[in-house]
């Protein structure tokens, strides 16, 4: 467990700039990279003080911010991390790798490893998703409102894998100026999105007096959210400005949108076997996640370049998609196998394999590409 100071300063909120060059917070947007931060603490730690012990299970990133740190493993080897080097969580496994202790006084970013994996995945799919509306030359018109449904936080809670879903679960509205969408005290069974047009927000304070107006919004607003996560009554009255084009998103549809699809797996014992017998093994994490260490001969194929790059695959190959914790690369799976590829996910990725079954499989020295649908090693 995380050792927070006995005493000093009280825990800050990290700010977007200090993240920037870390892995693979980097590769995050700035909208949920933002959210993602909002759930963790810049800690400031004494020289003596013991970070985390090895193989105790914390459920957090920690990052070194300023400072040093010794990380000592089960060999009695220890090693110095420099905040000025270390762009990677300290000794980050399900089960810490290392002990660590402050060598210095330091500043350590604290974040939810659960949080930091399911908005990361957001994160990359949102990309992926954003690739292939470019595709559909019918969406141009579409790709600025439908980004900005992505980026909000009403869907952060929905599995990654169903993102893509999203769209297909909204019902367009044509509304006129002057059409009440939802009104005060009544119970609401479904959020709106604005898609064109501008509507007036007013709420009156007892129900009865005259509404006051509380705000103007406009394409890309959501409204009425708090329909979908309980049943309290409406707390304002939206009406339309101007005409235009709501889409709306029933409570039964977002019910569904919470449910994740069923995905071909392969259990974490299984994977050396496949390994072993050629099987291609596709990871989806980051550039850098990948630079550190990866399976052996795996190729690169990061899950927001997935659209991209599933041009380089075969429909007649069967692949084994994986990542750190088994979220990135179910999704991957998912939507490769929606594309007609022969796909399998490593159920819990690879931090839930032992010690001993990763130092067989690890590979640091070289990378991997794809070439002709052959694995070969990259320059």
């Amino acid at each position: 467990m995380l050792n927070a100071p006995q005493s000093g300063p009280v825990p800050s909120r990290p700010e977007l700039a200090l993240t920037r060059s870390l892995v693979p917070l980097k590769s995050m947007s700035e909208n949920h990279l933002a959210a993602l931060l909002d759930t963790g603490a810049v800690l400031t730690v004494c020289a003596g003080q013991v970070l985390f012990e090895r193989d105790s299970r914390d459920a957090t990133h920690v990052y070194l911010l300023h400072g040093d740190v010794a990380l000592a493993d089960g060999a009695g080897r220890s090693t110095i991390a420099s905040a000025r080097t270390q762009l990677y969580p300290l000794a980050h496994r399900r089960r810490r790798a290392a002990t660590a202790v402050a060598k210095t006084d330091c500043s350590i970013l604290r974040l939810d490893s659960e949080a930091l994996d399911k908005l990361l995945a957001w994160s990359q799919i949102s990309e992926y998703l954003l690739v292939d509306i470019a595709y559909q030359r019918d969406l141009d018109e579409d790709v600025d409102w439908m980004m900005t449904v992505l980026k909000s936080n009403l869907f952060f809670k929905v599995p990654p894998i169903n993102v893509q879903q999203i769209f297909s679960r909204l019902s367009p509205m044509v509304v006129d100026a002057g059409e009440v969408i939802l009104r005060q005290g009544e119970i609401g069974d479904g959020c709106y999105f604005i898609k064109e047009g501008s509507a007036s927000v007013t709420r009156s304070p007892d129900g009865v007096s005259k509404p006051l107006p509380l705000a103007d919004i406009g394409p890309g607003r959501c409204f009425g959210e708090d329909a979908l996560v309980n049943a309290a009554v409406r707390n304002a009255t939206v009406t339309m400005q101007t005409g235009g084009v709501v889409m709306r998103l029933e409570k039964k549809d977002f019910i569904l949108l919470l449910r994740e699809p069923e995905v071909d797996t392969l259990e974490g014992s299984q994977l050396a076997g496949e390994v072993a017998a050629g099987t291609v093994m596709i990871d989806v994490r980051t550039e850098e996640e990948y630079a550190r260490s990866h399976v052996h001969r795996a190729v690169n194929i990061p899950l927001n370049l997935l659209r991209i790059k599933s041009r380089l695959l075969n429909q007649a190959t069967r692949y084994v998609i994986y990542c750190n914790t088994g979220r990135r690369g179910r999704a991957a799976a998912y939507l490769l196998n929606q594309q007609g590829f022969q796909t399998l996910a490593l159920a819990e990725g690879i931090h839930a394999l032992d010690a001993e079954s990763w130092a067989r499989l690890r590979e640091t020295e070289h990378s991997y590409v794809l070439r002709n649908g052959q694995v070969v090693q990259g320059q």
